[in-house]
């Protein structure tokens, strides 16, 4: 498994795909950074050379905010929006949807208190 800024990605898939398992690292940015280094989106990723990798990761690094730094950054605006009592630190604190979804049914199932829910009658 070629070990790309800290993560493993796998050999066995395309290059394009493997390079998705970083974390802030989406198919757009994906194929932007291969054709950035003129690498074969097709290519399986077993078959980069350690040069491929190095120059992968000097792009990384010095070009985006991924892995480590983006989540302690979307951590600091999180708590940056509770710190200011905002609407939206308020529902990142009760652990209620955040972006205007309903809680009268779906929320229930993975955030909030529990409710119970009377059985259907036969």
């Amino acid at each position: 498994m070629p070990r790309v800024i800290g993560i493993d990605i796998p050999d066995n898939k395309r290059l394009e795909i493997s390079l998705t398992y970083i974390f802030g690292v989406g198919r757009k940015r994906s194929n932007e950074i291969l054709a950035i280094l003129g690498l074969d989106p097709n290519m399986r990723a077993n078959k980069l050379t350690q040069d491929d990798i190095a120059r992968i990761n000097g792009l990384l690094q010095g070009e985006y905010v991924v892995e480590g730094d983006l989540r302690r950054q979307v951590q600091n605006n999180i708590k940056r929006l509770i710190s200011i009592h905002s609407y939206r630190g308020t529902r990142h604190r009760l652990g209620l949807p955040v972006r205007g979804q309903r809680t009268r049914t779906n929320s229930r199932t993975r955030k909030g208190r529990r409710k119970t829910v009377a059985n259907k009658k036969k």
